[in-house]
């Protein structure tokens, strides 16, 4: 080896120890495109010796380890990979367990296969282990996982060897130390197409980088357990603690196309209230509303959407959660092409879902065993109001966090009640309500929308500020949660919520805006107005399936109370429930922070108490009907 390049691999190993050491995330460039990632101190190694092998699943997953090394096959690229390994081995040795070397390849695939052919590509994995303790525990623990994976409706043959594979580990050893710990997996090459070079089946790609990395990570644990003698960590726990410059740029991409456009308010009518008193007294034609122009051009910021490389983040996890956001705004943005047309109505049922048999028996029951009793003396509040008293709740937060920072606007152009944009309250200028419900409607808005917005802009990533992909149900759910816990939840406000459910499901089954205006009035006691308001929300653009959740969402968050379960992880963003293992994963690798701010309404008398009876069991109508209404 040349003295100038020998000079650099000296240095390039020492640069890579200091990582190792605790100077990380790191990345270190080796000849031939081979790459060194330290995330942090950690007592294994993935490492990947390519030969150019199209598709490579060993070369993906080691590139998405938190500590790995990809190189390709040179005298020069093997002789810097071996020096690098030397040095984190060396620093390994001296400040825990010696240093496990997990080497990947990728098993040859069967040339005689071709795209018409009856017979499969084998799905089998090889794993070969040294003869030390921990590394045999490791290996079963690989095996054992491995053998439970179910991927394209195949389940894996696991073949053992004797030691780690040639292939995987080329002669590549930390100061040629024969025991040292080596761990190898062969990896099959299913999602190949048959006699088709250049082409691989997509979602069997993904499926396999994920199940197969959680594997690994599985056997890391259990190879520290063996060597530590301690209890195994959190196999999670060893995954990557930082998001690398591609997961932030994704983001920041996501994030500027949701800021483009407004969702709510692009398929919300502007002139609700004139349409009221334009069809009062009349047999309720169909009201003509009017809305806003769009402030994005659908498929413009779809381009830019689909331009996003979220194969760059290198983490499962958080490419699932972008690619999951990814395909929601994409039928967003569907929506806004085609308000006022009927596709509006069944791209809303994508994306909000149906009314279910059992959401529809409970919307039922709850209009038929729920009367609607104002208070004694409960008086009436205009927009003036409401916003003076969410500032006055802006202002609780904000002295106990500074960063709570939130603005209450009045507008003119939203139909009367209130609703969330991000940070900013928006409350309707004609918008009049009981005072009774006043603070209940602020925990919900403020205590729940709010909150989470802000807690998740503070996580680094802007998606848990703007949401993950479908958390709407559960926020709903745990805003009208919030209602319950503070003793707000009115029987009118149960009303309401039932008869969204309702009017949902005649609008889906085609019952038309006066139908269901008559369906309310006439069978269910609504008055005109509170009908008419209930039903535009449903009808807008051409029928909005949105409003279902509400109930949905509270009979989500019972359950989830019911089963004993801590609703703290929905504190930390706006996350759905399908989303709270990765929540936790990410809280485990340190990645996610502590919430800034927590609900007040938890602190409120009653509280703790209400939790506590819905935990001891009961019927979730029995719960609502007990609680009694302000």
């Amino acid at each position: 080896m040349p003295m100038a390049e020998q000079g650099r691999t000296t240095k390039r190993a020492k640069d890579v120890a200091d990582a190792g050491a605790g100077h990380g995330p790191f990345h270190q460039a080796l000849p031939d495109s081979g790459r060194v990632y330290i995330d942090r101190p950690l007592p294994f190694l993935v490492i990947h010796r390519s030969d150019g092998t199209p598709h490579s699943l060993a070369q993906r997953i080691a590139a998405i380890s938190p500590a790995s090394m990809t190189w390709s096959a040179g005298k020069d690229a093997d002789g810097a990979a071996l020096e690098c390994i030397d040095a984190i081995a060396a620093r390994q040795s001296a400040d825990g367990p010696p240093l496990l070397l997990a080497g990947l390849h990728d098993i040859q695939e069967d040339d005689s296969l071709g795209e018409d052919s009856a017979r499969l590509e084998d799905f089998r994995f090889l794993i070969g282990a040294s003869d030390d303790a921990p590394t045999q525990a490791a290996a079963r623990e690989l095996a054992s996982t491995l053998s439970s994976l179910c991927v394209d409706l195949r389940e894996p043959r696991i073949e053992t060897l004797p030691a780690p594979s040639a292939a995987a580990l080329p002669d590549l050893r930390p100061g040629d130390d024969p025991d040292s710990p080596r761990l190898s997996l062969g990896l099959p090459r299913i999602h190949l197409v048959p006699g088709e070079d250049g082409r691989i089946y997509p979602q069997v790609f993904h499926e396999l980088e994920s199940t197969v990395f959680d594997a690994l990570l599985r056997a890391f644990a259990a190879y520290l357990a063996a060597a530590t003698g301690r209890k195994a960590p959190q196999h999670r726990s060893l995954g990557r603690s930082s998001y690398i410059e591609a997961a932030v740029v994704a983001d920041r991409e996501l994030a500027r196309i949701s800021r483009s456009f407004d969702f709510l308010l692009g398929v919300s009518p502007i002139n609700t209230v004139e349409q009221f008193e334009r069809c009062r007294g009349s047999d309720l034609p169909e009201p003509e509303f009017h809305y806003r122009p769009l402030t994005v051009d659908p498929g413009m910021a779809k381009r830019a959407l689909y331009a996003i490389d979220l194969r760059a983040v290198e983490d499962p996890v958080l490419e699932t959660l972008f690619r999951e956001k990814q395909q929601e705004l994409d039928l967003q943005l569907t929506m806004l092409q085609c308000r006022n047309t009927p596709p509006f109505r069944h791209a809303s049922v994508m994306l909000y879902g149906g009314v279910e048999a059992g959401l529809l028996a409970d919307a039922k029951a709850i209009l038929g065993r729920v009367d609607d009793a104002p208070a004694p003396g409960d008086c009436r509040i205009d927009a003036g109001d409401v916003r003076e008293a969410a500032q006055s709740m802006l202002a609780r937060y904000r002295r106990k966090v500074p960063e709570f920072k939130a603005e209450v606007c009045l507008r003119e152009d939203l139909a009367p009640g209130l609703m969330v944009s991000g940070n900013s309250v928006l409350v309707s200028t004609a918008t009049r309500m009981r005072r009774s419900r006043l603070d209940a409607l602020l925990q919900h808005e403020i205590g729940v929308h709010v909150l989470t917005c802000i807690n998740g802009d503070h996580q680094g990533l802007g998606i848990f500020g703007a949401g993950l992909a479908g958390y709407e149900g559960i926020q709903e759910g745990l805003g009208v949660f919030a209602e319950y816990l503070s003793g707000g939840l009115t029987a009118s406000r149960l009303r309401l919520l039932a008869a969204r459910v309702l009017v949902v499901d005649a609008m889906l089954a085609g019952a038309g805006f006066g139908e269901c205006h008559r369906m309310l009035v006439r069978e269910h006691g609504f008055g005109a107005r509170t009908a008419f308001n209930i039903i535009a929300r449903i009808f807008r653009s051409g029928g909005l399936a949105k409003d279902a959740i509400y109930l949905r969402g509270l009979r989500q968050v019972f359950a989830f109370v019911a089963g004993g379960r801590d609703l703290a992880p929905f504190w930390l963003g706006k996350i759905a429930e399908a989303h709270v293992p990765m929540v936790d994963e990410l809280h485990a690798r340190g990645i996610l922070r502590a919430p800034l701010a927590t609900p007040e309404f938890l602190t409120r008398p009653g509280a703790r108490e209400r939790i506590a009876r819905i935990r001891a069991g009961g019927d979730f109508l029995d719960h609502l009907q007990d609680h009694p209404p302000c």
